[in-house]
């Protein structure tokens, strides 16, 4: 998808929730767009440009877009909050993916859907029954093992 459709959705998805499509938020969300997976703040400032949006700006777009159901606000156990696009269409389905953090440069991708199951054969306990479970995985992403 071109920029210029990216930002026609966005501006869409925005306003179908009530919300204005100011320029800095369509900015943020295209940003989240082009990327194509989880972004920390400071992954986000980088992406958008030096000089284009303040910190404090982009924090409050971030905050405002995951509570209105635009994006999902993650901590993948390293204590840095990611925020990710969620998929309009499929909402609890799809974007309840796993997640592989990079040990050595922090990058997060999205790994494909993934099945758990018990290997015994059993049930699954009645905990997990219903349960929102977010699978992460560690190790080093494949550039980071090529360099070392």
């Amino acid at each position: 998808m071109h920029d210029h459709d990216a930002r026609h959705e966005m501006r869409h998805r925005v306003r179908s929730l009530g919300l204005r499509a100011t320029s800095p938020r369509l900015a943020v969300l295209v940003c989240l767009h082009d990327h194509g997976g989880p972004m920390s703040h400071l992954e986000l400032m980088d992406g958008l440009g030096e000089g284009q949006l303040d910190r404090a700006t982009v924090y409050r777009i971030l905050s405002d877009l995951a509570e209105a159901g635009l994006l999902r606000r993650m901590d993948l156990g390293d204590k840095v909050w990611r925020y990710e696009l969620l998929d309009p269409c499929c909402r609890t389905i799809a974007n309840d993916h796993a997640h592989f953090l990079c040990t050595s440069c922090s990058r997060v991708t999205c790994l494909p859907e993934l099945e758990l199951r018990p290997v015994s054969g059993k049930p699954l306990p009645a905990e997990l029954r219903g349960a929102e479970l977010h699978l992460r995985v560690t190790g080093r992403c494949s550039t980071c093992a090529q360099s070392a």
